[in-house]
């Protein structure tokens, strides 16, 4: 492995022919990352924050990522090995493994995969996908966890194969090549604009009427965009962000149970811990205790 990286990088085995890299830069200078990986491997590349730009042939072609976006590149006729530049404070989770491999995951439902087709096995493929929610939890997972060395494999293999389950989770419908609807940039940046938004005041969120007019798009729009974009709507999409906000807030131990609530917009305990066993399985105090 050629590694040049200065910033935090770490590679686990999954299994022969399948890893996972985690790659940080905390600095404020651009970093370079290379690897070797030969034309046999898909990669998956994850920008949970920042951003990195790809170069592949010499620096002859380019491809960015930006946060909460990932890549997708896999080409059976060439090696496209990791050349990556590597922005100030940023973080990418990347999933290398085995065309082989890869196919064995899906097995007899290979076809439900579109660029595992017959007529696209010996093509090159690269994509370009937003991170759902859903995902962006199981990454900030993958790079925070702290847990005993003996378990630490299976835990990131665990995470990896939820990872590839929610990434290939999709409906047609949200296609981009199929969705006039996101080939507007410009309903897709308002949409985005309505994301933070609710982030930035999850404890008083605006309706959906409200949020509407404030972005400048139909309520009918909102709500299909949204969904198209995220996966979920936009109060699902943000039961989610708060839980997970919630969770890092405990696990800090700076805050007891009545602040966690109060800041992700609870103005009762007993909702907010209702609403964190839903979304959990255990109550916030028990989750503390267990150490997780």
């Amino acid at each position: 492995m050629k590694n040049v990286a200065k910033g935090s990088y770490s590679e686990v085995l999954i299994e022969e022919g399948f890893y996972v890299l985690k790659i940080q830069n905390d600095t404020d200078q651009t970093q370079m990352v290379e690897r070797e990986i030969d034309s046999s491997f898909i990669q998956f590349h994850f920008c949970l924050k920042g951003g990195g730009r790809f170069n592949f042939n010499q620096g002859n072609y380019q491809l960015e990522v930006s946060e909460e976006n990932s890549l997708l590149l896999y080409n059976t006729q060439k090696d496209l090995p990791l050349n990556l530049h590597l922005f100030p404070n940023s973080w990418l989770v990347s999933v290398v493994m085995t065309i082989r491999k890869f196919h064995s995951l899906f097995s007899s439902e290979a076809n439900y995969i579109p660029f595992l087709s017959d007529d696209n096995k010996e093509k090159k493929y690269y994509s370009q996908e937003i991170v759902s929610p859903a995902m962006a939890v199981v990454l900030n997972q993958l790079i925070n966890y702290n847990l005993h060395p003996s378990i630490k494999e299976l835990y990131v293999k665990a995470k990896i194969y939820e990872l590839m389950s929610l990434y290939f989770n999709k409906t047609k419908d949200a296609d981009l090549e199929q969705c006039p609807f996101l080939a507007d940039e410009d309903n897709v940046r308002r949409i985005k604009m309505a994301k933070e938004i609710v982030i930035s005041r999850m404890s008083e969120p605006p309706t959906l009427v409200e949020l509407s007019k404030e972005i400048g798009l139909s309520l009918k729009k909102l709500k299909e965009g949204f969904k198209q974009i995220y996966g979920d709507s936009v109060y699902g999409f943000l039961f989610d962000y708060k839980m997970e906000y919630a969770r890092k807030m405990l696990e800090t131990g700076s805050h007891n149970v009545n602040e966690v609530g109060l800041k992700v917009g609870y103005s009762t305990a007993s909702h907010f811990i209702a609403s964190f066993k839903k979304k959990y399985g255990t109550t916030p105090k028990k989750y503390l205790t267990s150490g997780t």
